[in-house]
């Protein structure tokens, strides 16, 4: 395979990239420096051991689930440390499904009564390269720290399993703006594979072990190799999302001109004939009806992308919904 015209550093969020970096004993400390900074204090990571990434299913109607990294720190807690490329409908449900798997993975075959459910702590950490979170909207945060909860004070009601997601799309501070250890991870992790060389704001012991880790330079031909098929699979992963993006546009924009199309004429069919203002105010819901109903038909759209698009509360869409589902 010819190669690839190359920046200084690799692109970390790549596969191989990430898990040459991260992936390693001989260069775990850059993980516990890592996560130890997602976790911002809340918990300290002395050291840690990893995991066999691979998960086999509990039965063959369930198939193998590959992780990208899972590991142990030192107390006991558990990690499943994933890079996500092109946003998934179901990414939430899915990363529920694999913490499921580190907490029933602990239970013993046998003499379940002694082991009396001593779950040790399990943490899914996602870091999400180039889309935001489902049903996000406006939001522009790019760390969601994630844990169960009282849905009426907030008060948590068990600390002991979370989600930390990253989006690295809504990063978006310059070198100048670095703050703590926490905003360099996520400029490096971000910027990696742009950057000449290691800056005054990065300089530390931690950074130059990770900058001289990274050098293109510095990989063996068969890493190189690897690397190369590794990041045209991000590009071709990113080509797909920027094709989607557009078929999404387009999709919501036809689905928006049939609704208001159909709505607008079947309310000025009723608003003439009943002679009323309120002829036209039906005609409008009934346009945004409209809309909602094509792109429910699409099923490519969450609740709250719908409600975005027609421009009404999440509480009509789904009364749009039932309707619907009761072929009204």
């Amino acid at each position: 395979m010819s190669e690839l015209k190359q920046s200084k550093y690799i692109d970390i969020t790549t596969d191989y990239g990430f898990k040459k970096v991260f992936g390693s004993d001989t260069n775990k400390d850059l993980l516990i420096a890592f996560l130890n900074e997602l976790f911002r204090g809340r918990k300290v990571i002395a050291d840690l051991y990893y995991n066999k990434n691979e998960h086999v299913g509990d039965t063959e109607d369930v198939g193998t689930v590959i992780f990208d990294l899972t590991c142990t720190a030192d107390d006991g807690e558990r990690f499943i440390i994933e890079v996500q490329r092109t946003a998934q409908v179901n990414l939430k449900k899915r990363m529920l499904y694999y913490s499921s798997k580190l907490i029933a993975d602990q239970a013993p075959k046998g003499n379940r009564r002694a082991w009396n459910y001593a779950i040790s702590e399990v943490y899914i950490i996602v870091l999400m390269d180039g889309f935001t979170m489902p049903e996000a909207g406006d939001e522009k945060y790019f760390l969601h720290d994630i844990c169960l909860c009282y849905r009426d004070h907030g008060k948590i009601f068990y600390e002991d399993l979370g989600f930390i997601y990253v989006e690295l799309v809504n990063f978006v501070k310059a070198e100048a703006e670095l703050v703590n250890d926490l905003d360099r991870w996520l400029y490096i992790l971000k910027n990696m594979s742009s950057l000449k060389g290691l800056s005054t704001y990065l300089r530390k012991p931690i950074f130059e072990k990770l900058f001289q880790l990274a050098e293109y330079s510095k990989l063996k031909p068969e890493e190189r190799e690897m690397y190369n098929v590794s990041l045209r699979n991000k590009w071709d992963a990113e080509s797909i999302r920027s094709s989607q993006e557009e078929l999404l546009k387009r999709a919501r924009e036809k689905a928006m001109a049939e609704g208001r199309a159909e709505g607008e004429a079947k309310g000025k069919a009723e608003g003439k004939a009943a002679g009323k203002e309120e002829g036209k105010a039906e005609g409008k819901a009934e346009g945004k009806a409209e809309v909602i109903k094509n792109l429910l038909s699409l099923n490519k759209f969450s609740i709250s992308e719908i409600a975005e698009v027609a421009d009404v509360t999440v509480e009509f869409v789904k009364q749009i919904e039932a309707e619907k589902a009761k072929g009204k």
